[in-house]
C-alpha cells in the first residue's frame, strides 16, 4: 500500500487501537502531505491565476484541516433544547408597507445575490440551470432580471442583481448576461471557489495539474457556504457596504417562489437581526429539509446529515420539527464583513462521498450558507407562506409550474385565484420516461389543466394528449412493455389508469 494510501486509513481508525498520540501525527502527516500536493498543483498554474488559487487554496486547506480534526458529531442530541417563543416570527404580523417613497428608500439598501452555481444535467440539460426555460419560454434567469426591473421601474430604486457562479457555470451565464444590457438593472456576477476533490483512501488530491479542463471531474464548487468568503474576495461586498446598501437577499436560483418580499426587507430595516432565515411549514415531502433548533443559547440550523441514525426519525417528525429552511436568507453585509475581518465564520463540514465515472471514490467537502447562522448576532426565522417555496429541482415540479396552477406577474409566480385551495398537489413522474425535459416535453401535447388536482402519479410509457384535465388524485401506470395514451381533451377525476390504453386517429 502506498504511503498516501495509509493515510486515510489511519485517520479513519481501521488500524488496531492506535495512540490519540499516534493519531495526531497522522493528522499532522495529512494536512503536511496536502501542503505539498496543493504545491504541486500550483506549479502546473498560469502566472494569471495563481491570485485565485492562493486564496482557493488556503479555503480547502481550511476546510481540510477542519475535516481531518473534527472526529464526533457536530451535534450532541441531548444538547438540543426547545427555541424560545420569538425566535421564529411570523410573517402574518408583520407590517405592510405602502408608501412609495418609502419602499423606494428601502430597496435602495437592498442586494439581490441568487446562487447561481448549478448545472442542468439532472434534468438533462446541458450548461447552467438558471437557463433551463420554465415558462412561456422564459428561463429562472429571465424571470429573476423581469423582477427586480419592474421593482427598479416601479419605484424608481437601484436593486442590483447579484449571481455567485461556479467554475461550471460562469463562461456561459457570462455569454447569457449581456442580452439584458439594455434593462434597468445591474447585473454583476462573482465566482465561488474550485476546490479539489479528494481520494478517499488517501485523502490526497485526485487532480494532476490546475486545469480544470484537462481533468473537469478532479475539482467542485464546495456548496454555498463559499458565499461568505468568495462575496468578501470578490470586492462586492466592500463595494456595496461604501455604496450604502445594508442587507443583501440570498436564494437559489431555481426557487421561483423567492421574490424580494417588502415586509420581510422592511423587518430587516428596522430591527436589530443581523440574520433572517425564511423558513415555512414542513409536511411530509420536506422531512429532510434542514430545521431550526436552540443549541448552546443560540438559534442555529439542524441538518439532516448531522443527525445521528438512532435520531433520524425524530429529526424527520413533523410535530417535533415542524418547519425547514427555504434557503431564502436575509444578512446584514457589515456583519459578514465583520465576520470575515474577525475569522469567526463557523460551519459544519458536509462530507460528500462520490464514485466518479471511472470508479474512484471520492470525498468533496462542503458547506451551506444557512451554517453560519450560529455566527451572526440576534439571527431569527420567520414562518413564511409556503409560496414563497417553489423550487425546481425536477420534471414534476416543472410541471406544477408550467401549468394554469399560476400565471405570470412580472417575472413572479402567482398562484391562480381559481384554485381553491392555497396548497400545491403532489406530483411524482417516473424517472426512466419523465427525468430529463426533452423527455419530459415530448410527451404532453399540452400542458394539463390541474386547477382541481390534489396528486398525480405518472410512471411508465405515458403521453398526454392536447387539453386534458386532471382533478382530484390520478394514478397512471403503464406496466413494463404496455403504452397510455390519455387522449386528447381526456377528463382524469379520482381515476387509477393501468395496462395498456392506445387511441389511434382515423
Amino acid at each position: 500500500m502506498d504511503e498516501k494510501k495509509k493515510f486515510g486509513k489511519r485517520l479513519f481508525g481501521h488500524q488496531r487501537s492506535p495512540s490519540m498520540e499516534f493519531k495526531e501525527l497522522t493528522k499532522k502527516d495529512a494536512q503536511i502531505s496536502l501542503a505539498a500536493e496543493l504545491d504541486k498543483l500550483s506549479r502546473t498554474a498560469n502566472t494569471g491565476e495563481k491570485e485565485v488559487l492562493m486564496r482557493d487554496f488556503e479555503g480547502f486547506q481550511k476546510l481540510f484541516g477542519k475535516f481531518i480534526h473534527e472526529t464526533g458529531p457536530s451535534v450532541h442530541w441531548d444538547k438540543i433544547e426547545r427555541l424560545p417563543k420569538d425566535a421564529i416570527k411570523s410573517y402574518a404580523e408583520l407590517p405592510v408597507t405602502t408608501d412609495k417613497a418609502a419602499i423606494k428608500e428601502m430597496l435602495d439598501n437592498l442586494v439581490v445575490i441568487k446562487l447561481n452555481g448549478g448545472l442542468g444535467t439532472s434534468m438533462g440539460c446541458s450548461g447552467p440551470k438558471s437557463v433551463i426555460p420554465v415558462r412561456n419560454d422564459l428561463t429562472f434567469l429571465d424571470l429573476t432580471v423581469q423582477q427586480i426591473e419592474y421593482l427598479n421601474k416601479t419605484y424608481d430604486a437601484n436593486v442590483p442583481l447579484v449571481l455567485m457562479n461556479s467554475f461550471n457555470t460562469d463562461e456561459d451565464t457570462m455569454k447569457i448576461i449581456r442580452k439584458y444590457s439594455g434593462f434597468k438593472v445591474s447585473i454583476k456576477t462573482f465566482n465561488q471557489s474550485r476546490f479539489p476533490r479528494i481520494n478517499k483512501e488517501s485523502l490526497m488530491p485526485i487532480a494532476k495539474s490546475y486545469r480544470a479542463e484537462d481533468d473537469m471531474e478532479a475539482w467542485y464548487p464546495p456548496g454555498h457556504g463559499d458565499f461568505y468568503q468568495a462575496f468578501s474576495n470578490s470586492g462586492l461586498l466592500d463595494e456595496y457596504v461604501d455604496q450604502g446598501k445594508k442587507y443583501c437577499f440570498i436564494s437559489n436560483i431555481d426557487n421561483l417562489g423567492a421574490t424580494v418580499d417588502l415586509n420581510i426587507l422592511s423587518m430587516c430595516l428596522s430591527g436589530n437581526h443581523e440574520f433572517i432565515m425564511e423558513v415555512t411549514d414542513k409536511t411530509r415531502a420536506d422531512v429532510k429539509g434542514g430545521t431550526l433548533i436552540n443549541y448552546e443559547g443560540k438559534t442555529r440550523l439542524l441538518e439532516v446529515a448531522q443527525v445521528p441514525k438512532e435520531h433520524e426519525e425524530d429529526f424527520k417528525s413533523v410535530k417535533k420539527f415542524n418547519v425547514f429552511n427555504t434557503n431564502n436568507l436575509w444578512i446584514n453585509m457589515c456583519s459578514v464583513k465583520r465576520i470575515i475581518e474577525e475569522r469567526t465564520l463557523d460551519m459544519e463540514i458536509i462530507v460528500n462521498p462520490k464514485t466518479l465515472d471511472n470508479g474512484l471514490n471520492v470525498y468533496q467537502l462542503e458547506t451551506a450558507v444557512g451554517a453560519a447562522m450560529k455566527c451572526f448576532d440576534n439571527a431569527v426565522g420567520i414562518n413564511v407562506p409556503r409560496a414563497r417555496f417553489l423550487p425546481v429541482k425536477k420534471t414534476s415540479d416543472l410541471l406544477l409550474v408550467m401549468s394554469n396552477l399560476y400565471s405570470l406577474d412580472h417575472g413572479a409566480l402567482v398562484m391562480s385565484p381559481k384554485r381553491m385551495f392555497p396548497s400545491t398537489p403532489l406530483v411524482k413522474l417516473g424517472d426512466n420516461n419523465f427525468k430529463k425535459v426533452a423527455a419530459f416535453l415530448s410527451r404532453f401535447g399540452s400542458i394539463p389543466d390541474m386547477l382541481e388536482l390534489d396528486h398525480l402519479t405518472v410512471s411508465g410509457d405515458v403521453t398526454f394528449g392536447r387539453g386534458v384535465s386532471v382533478r382530484g388524485t390520478v394514478i397512471i401506470i403503464a406496466n413494463h412493455g404496455d403504452r397510455i395514451d390519455i387522449p386528447a381533451g381526456a377528463i382524469l377525476e379520482n381515476k387509477i389508469v393501468s395496462g395498456n390504453l392506445r387511441i389511434l386517429d382515423h
